[in-house]
């Protein structure tokens, strides 16, 4: 529980409502606020999922964890998430396209009973991109692709997650005035919980069938679906049952855990915020890793994201990297305080960041890519100092950072030798770069 009640959970900074005049997105967002409020959870242990449609808007409008997605994996992010860290509470926000697109996922799910709540927009169409029938779209109902009525018998999200070991299954419109109850309860549920709300898409499906909030009803009885809690079951947590079952398995060598104790320090009093701009296959990943591994050894907190193109092999490779000696809770990098620029690919790719950054912070740029533009103090990287260093471009990053850190003194460099020799079979040459890199770097 958090110290002091919060009277919202919605970051009034992103509001109203981007969605359409009668749209019931609002609606259930409103309720899903209200329910988070009965609950009173810590912010910190919510993380709201979405994917993509009028309804994956949604998780910008909370003051919790958030993550979008592709579309119609919001379940399966939920479910790493889940895994991760059992403590957390993840919430699906999943229009009925995307249970569509990812069924498959929504079903491995509810057959797991992963701890998390899945909320679905059902508007019975693909209201985002003009109103196209869906898995759920009614038979005989009129969408921009069934001119002529729809032939398809729509699909029952419900029965399908409930006979697959949901925990928690219900069915409801979004004008039930007990939603926010629903929802609350749903999220208590420790394993596996879904509610189907039914709405309306004011601006295509609605218009085109003359469908309103009797309709809803109305065609819940045609179909013979049930309304209200579905399905309610008991069973194990898959998250928990997880660890309960590799908990014997430690001395299992696939099972070793290398906990990072710090024994070096660190000055720092400020949050820090490095990119390093490189090249797909020059282990900038590892270099990253490294680094954020050493400065953990330094008594900080530290956080890594790498970004590299669905090419993986060709193209850029950048981590963002974030030090700090308080905890990490956003992890995103706007301007960056330091920039290693290693590779013309990283390089470009960075270059809305470089031109933000000021007098106060460093860009490191290797010496065949100058000029660059900026208003940073600027340190030249030459790697034909490093002897025959300077072709075995795959150290490049951990030889700059190494470089860094003597001129910075951010952490002890002898962190990251330490962090550089946590893999015995690159230990040697690791600390050989780390040593070939002195002086490389100059003013």
């Amino acid at each position: 529980m958090i110290a002091k009640s919060p009277n919202t959970y919605l970051n009034q900074a992103a509001l109203p409502y981007p969605f359409c005049p009668g749209c019931g997105h609002s609606i259930i967002l409103d309720h899903l606020n209200q329910a988070l409020l009965k609950l009173q959870i810590d912010p910190h242990k919510v993380v709201v999922i979405s994917d993509i449609g009028c309804c994956g808007l949604s998780d910008k409008f909370f003051t919790t964890n958030a993550f979008h997605g592709l579309h119609g994996r919001s379940t399966t992010y939920a479910t790493g998430i889940k895994l991760a860290n059992p403590e957390l509470k993840p919430i699906v926000l999943i229009g009925d396209g995307g249970c569509g697109i990812g069924g498959h996922h929504l079903i491995n799910a509810a057959r797991r009973n992963i701890g998390i709540t899945v909320l679905v927009f059902n508007n019975m169409n693909y209201g985002m991109t003009g109103g196209e029938h869906s898995i759920t779209t009614p038979s005989g109902a009129i969408t921009a692709t069934t001119p002529y009525g729809q032939l398809e018998r729509p699909m029952d999200i419900c029965s399908s997650v409930a006979i697959n070991g949901a925990s928690f299954v219900a069915r409801t419109t979004v004008y039930d005035v007990g939603l926010s109850d629903l929802i609350a309860q749903a999220i208590q549920i420790d394993g596996f919980s879904l509610i189907d709300i039914w709405e309306l898409c004011t601006s295509y499906f609605a218009p085109k069938n003359r469908f309103n909030k009797k309709s809803l009803l109305e065609t819940m009885a045609t179909l013979k679906f049930q309304k209200g809690i579905i399905h309610q079951e008991e069973r194990p947590e898959y998250s928990l049952a997880y660890r309960q079952a590799t908990a014997t398995q430690i001395d299992h060598p696939l099972m070793h855990s290398h906990p990072l104790i710090p024994k070096f320090k660190s000055d720092i009093v400020s949050r820090r915020q490095l990119v390093i701009a490189g090249a797909a296959g020059a282990k900038i990943g590892s270099a990253a890793n490294a680094f954020c591994q050493a400065a953990i050894l330094s008594g900080i907190w530290a956080s890594q994201r790498h970004d590299y193109p669905i090419t993986v092999q060709s193209g850029h490779s950048v981590s963002e990297i974030i030090l700090s000696p308080d905890e990490i809770l956003y992890t995103g990098i706007d301007k960056p305080n330091i920039v290693l620029a290693l590779f013309p690919e990283g390089l470009s790719k960075v270059r809305p960041q470089i031109e933000r950054m000021t007098e106060a912070d460093t860009l490191y740029v290797h010496a065949d890519l100058m000029p660059v533009k900026t208003n940073a103090r600027v340190v030249i990287v030459n790697f034909t100092k490093s002897g025959v260093w300077a072709k075995r471009k795959q150290y490049w990053a951990i030889m700059a950072l190494a470089e860094l850190l003597r001129n910075t003194k951010i952490f002890p460099l002898e962190a990251l030798c330490a962090a550089a020799s946590l893999r015995k079979e690159f230990t040697e040459k690791n600390l050989a770069a780390i040593d070939a890199s002195q002086g490389m770097a100059s003013a």
